[in-house]
């Protein structure tokens, strides 16, 4: 673990059938520190990486570090790491005020909020901050990579990198190349996750990608199975748990991603792909407009104010 990661260093070939040599990637920028961008932060500083944080808010960045504190402390007490490890994974974690601590960074990974118009906004400001061969990534769950890449000045050095939720836990990285992205990004991209200990999944650029064009429709499904009262909270996550042998049934997993997170991507499933199975349900609808978001809100289909989480319904 105390070792620094050399990362990306490639030989990749590309379609001109050249040799072209990458450079390392030694220093990551993170765009927000929420559960998405202090998970990630995590991963890549035990791994090795100086990881740079980016945050409008920054008490924000204040809690992110005692959440990787907190987590870190966990997997020392489990035996997957020991005490220094966790000492010099927090020392490689830094706070950036403004995009200009980007300067010297490799790769950037934006993991804002799942809202297109944020993160257009974010790369418009960003990527102007960032030497020429920095790659960019987002953590997007949903939105066109190709999209999103062609408000930046660096579509061929942009691709997607969907991180699971808890990012220290989950094995899996999605990999989404958009249209212009080019073969050397995709393979330093590849190799930077695989020094990570992750494994790759590569989706195509369609909707939701693969985990959450499966996931999400499972969660809106449990959601209209409350609705039209099949069963309550309790019965449909219990039956889900126990029947299926899911870790923890569909609403409950629905409070963990948050609900305005989980009405996002069902929105953008049936918008893109325009089919009706993807409409969200109405009642997952009235939970976010009631801010009822989930654990990150204390209330979702679960109450988290007291000892024990408690069915809302």
């Amino acid at each position: 673990m105390d070792e620094i990661v050399q990362g990306a260093t490639l030989l990749a070939e590309p379609k001109t059938s050249r040799e072209i040599k990458t450079m390392p990637i030694r220093k990551i920028g993170i765009v927000g520190a929420g559960q998405m961008g202090s998970g990630i932060a995590h991963v890549v500083a035990l791994s090795g990486y100086q990881a740079v944080i980016n945050d409008l808010d920054p008490q924000r960045f204040d809690a992110a570090i005692k959440a990787i504190d907190k987590n870190l402390t966990r997997q020392v007490a489990s035996g997957k790491i020991n005490d220094e490890d966790r000492k010099q994974t927090l020392s490689r974690i830094s706070y950036a005020e403004t995009f200009s601590g980007f300067g010297d960074a490799d790769l950037v990974i934006e993991a804002a909020t799942e809202d297109e118009s944020v993160k257009r906004k974010i790369f418009v400001t960003l990527c102007p901050c960032l030497k020429p061969d920095a790659i960019v990534a987002t953590n997007t769950s949903s939105i066109s990579i190709t999209r999103l890449a062609a408000g930046t000045d660096r579509p061929e050095h942009f691709i997607g990198l969907h991180f699971m939720n808890p990012a220290p836990v989950m094995e899996l990285v999605e990999m989404i190349r958009g249209i212009a992205t080019d073969d050397v990004t995709f393979a330093r991209a590849k190799e930077f996750v695989e020094t990570l200990g992750k494994t790759t999944a590569v989706s195509e650029d369609f909707p939701a990608f693969m985990v959450n064009r499966i996931l999400l429709p499972m969660i809106n499904e449990a959601v209209y199975t409350l609705y039209e009262g099949v069963g309550s909270v309790d019965a449909i996550d219990t039956a889900m748990r126990l029947g299926a042998h899911h870790p923890m049934g569909p609403l409950q997993l629905a409070d963990f991603i948050g609900l305005d997170t989980c009405l996002s991507i069902m929105q953008v499933l049936y918008e893109g792909l325009a089919d009706s199975k993807y409409r969200p349900c109405p009642l997952l609808v009235k939970y976010v407009e009631a801010g009822w978001l989930g654990r990150k809100t204390k209330r979702g289909f679960y109450d988290y104010r007291g000892e024990k989480p408690m069915p809302t319904r």
